[in-house]
Order: C-alpha cells, then structure tokens, then sequence
C-alpha cells in the first residue's frame, strides 16, 4: 500500500509540474511535438494492424 501511495503522489507531482511547463511558449511546444509523435506512431500501429488483418483474411479466404 505503501509503494501505491507513493506512486500516485510522484503521478500528481508529474501532473504539476507539466502544467507548469506548459504555460511556457517552449513547453507547449515540447508537448505539442510529444504529442504529434504520438499520435504518428498511433497511427502507424493501427495502420499496420489493418495491413495485416486484410493479409490474413486474404489467407483465409483464398484456401
């Protein structure tokens, strides 16, 4: 209980000290570019997810 206990505190700690970054010009930059990232790799996965799955169905249906 001990270890949860701290592990939500340094989460609201990092919650913080992000909002704090990010009321500056450099941090909503920072953030921003985190988040495009992300996003992009998102969408690769998913991406690649339904690449894969067409595959497979072809697989399927072709024997």
């Amino acid at each position: 209980m001990k270890s949860f206990l701290w592990l939500l505190i340094g989460v609201a700690i990092g919650f913080a000290v992000a909002h704090k970054v990010n009321e500056t010009p450099k941090g909503r930059e920072f953030f921003s570019t985190i988040d495009r990232k992300a996003r992009d790799f998102g969408e690769a996965v998913t991406d690649g997810y339904r690449q894969r799955e067409a595959e497979i169905r072809s697989a399927i249906q072709g024997d």
